[in-house]
């Protein structure tokens, strides 16, 4: 579901957790289905095992508290000052925007049910349309014009014809009066920084914390990008301050004289670790909370857990949570084409995931995640049956005589 409009995100929001999965039959009471509702229940564990829910884990609900934290303190503040904004770091494929989208659903259910869905600061002749949280995805060659339009995309704004100055102009009015709390952009570290527009897309993003919105940045290698190279960290706080914005080079500078310090919180979202007890227990304890929506026909307690498959599963995938969805996903069915209703290291050895099983992770960007090599294997052929012994009976030995 795209949720880079504001009917897209609110669809999103209202539906994330309707989808029913299908239930626990076993082999008995499957053989008493017709082959029509064979072929519908098969489907349907097709489409739960697509649609696995996101297992939460101790790094992302670090990464979820946060990112609330810094949207409530915001949301809630009644001062004009500027807000303090969140990055969140972390190699591809580690789940970083579903945390991100997740924990932000919750705070616009809270905050729309504490207002009544209305925005408490509306003035006469404002949007009655109010969208607490605004989601969107940096382009892939940004600039300032571009990320203006991204952002007035998701509000549904018109902006043809209109010139930088006018764009960020509209960007600001649509985030007062549709009382927008929160703005994600997503993929920002398809900013390169050498480039003068994407310096000026920068500025622009840290123009934007005068308003009262709180932004979360959302990239792979966030350190490393240059996102951070003109801000040092506050020994105090941990966190990331920048000073005020003084050339702008092309770019509108309306806040330049602003003597607030622009900050930025940097949380990481790493991968699973498999070293310690504690790692281990908390790898086994995700593998275990998988097996719990695994729908075959015979039980999958400990078929994720039992023996050295924890081990295997993390040498398949390197502790990446995607990469291992992807993985039991596939695996999955298998196991229900070939009947065989059961996952093990002989069928994983059949599946391999690649990075173009993920088409919406740039690649330039360094969003693909690193997939361990494996070198698929074909499932082993079932032996012929050595039949110089067998006794073909009393009648085969009449017929002989």
């Amino acid at each position: 579901m795209d949720r880079t409009s504001i009917e897209g995100w609110q669809r999103w929001c209202e539906t994330r957790k309707a989808f029913v999965p299908a239930p626990v039959l076993t082999t008995k009471q499957f053989a008493l289905k017709s082959p029509r509702q064979k072929r519908l229940y098969n489907l349907h564990r097709l489409a739960t095992h697509s649609s696995l829910p996101i297992e939460a884990t101790a790094m992302s609900e670090r990464v979820a508290r946060a990112v609330l934290a810094r949207v409530e303190d915001g949301a809630f503040s009644h001062k004009a000052g500027t807000r303090g904004g969140v990055m969140v770091n972390g190699d591809g494929a580690q789940g970083k925007t579903e945390t991100v989208c997740e924990a932000l659903a919750i705070f616009e259910e809270t905050w729309l049910n504490l207002h009544n869905y209305m925005n408490p600061d509306a003035m006469p002749g404002t949007r009655d349309l109010v969208a607490p949280v605004a989601y969107v995805r940096c382009p892939v060659k940004a600039t300032p014009i571009s990320t203006c339009q991204r952002i007035l995309d998701f509000y549904g704004e018109d902006y043809k014809g209109m010139r930088l100055e006018d764009l960020v102009r509209t960007v600001k009015t649509a985030i007062l009066e549709h009382a927008t709390k929160a703005l994600v952009i997503d993929d920002i570290t398809r900013l390169k920084l050498h480039r003068e527009a994407d310096q000026d897309v920068l500025d622009l993003i840290r123009e934007m914390m005068s308003m009262p919105v709180t932004l979360i940045l959302v990239g792979v290698g966030i350190p490393t990008s240059g996102l951070l190279r003109e801000g040092s960290r506050d020994p105090k706080t941990n966190e990331w301050i920048y000073p005020p914005v003084k050339d702008r080079g092309r770019s509108p500078n309306d806040h330049a004289a602003s003597q607030h310090e622009r900050r930025f919180q940097v949380v990481d979202l790493g991968p699973f670790q498999y070293d310690t007890t504690k790692e281990i227990a908390a790898w086994i304890t995700h593998l275990r909370g998988l097996e719990g929506h695994m729908r075959l026909l015979t039980d999958t307690t400990d078929m994720l857990t039992d023996g050295d498959m924890p081990e295997y599963l993390f040498r398949r995938t390197g502790g990446i949570v995607d990469v291992l969805e992807k993985l039991i996903q596939r695996g999955l069915r298998i196991a229900i084409e070939d009947k065989s209703e059961r996952l093990t290291k002989e069928l994983l050895n059949q599946v391999t995931v690649t990075p173009g099983d993920m088409p919406d992770l740039d690649a330039e960007a360094g969003e693909q995640p690193n997939i361990p090599p494996h070198k698929q294997k074909p499932p082993k052929k079932p032996k012929g049956r050595n039949t110089v012994f067998d006794d073909d009976g009393p009648e085969a030995a009449g017929c002989a005589g």
